[in-house]
């Protein structure tokens, strides 16, 4: 009984990871867009990267499963 305690307890950290990691992306996604548009040269080429690390992460995560997750908008 100890070993599916174990492996229901991993379910649920990497459930809680796969929410955290949607709602960095949308949270990155917005402060990049943000930095990309009012900032500087260098802040661009820096902020490029973080929305396309961002979308990638919006990809591998989904878009809703944190706010679903974390119970925001409802």
């Amino acid at each position: 009984m100890v070993i599916f305690d174990y492996f229901d307890d991993l379910g649920t950290g990497m459930e809680f990871l796969i929410a955290l990691g949607s709602i960095l992306g949308m949270l990155g996604l917005v402060v990049g867009f943000i930095v990309f548009i009012w900032g500087g040269g260098r802040l661009k080429k820096q902020m490029l990267g973080v929305i396309i690390f961002s979308i990638a992460l919006l990809a591998i995560c989904g878009l809703d499963t944190g706010v679903n997750y974390f119970h925001i908008f409802r």
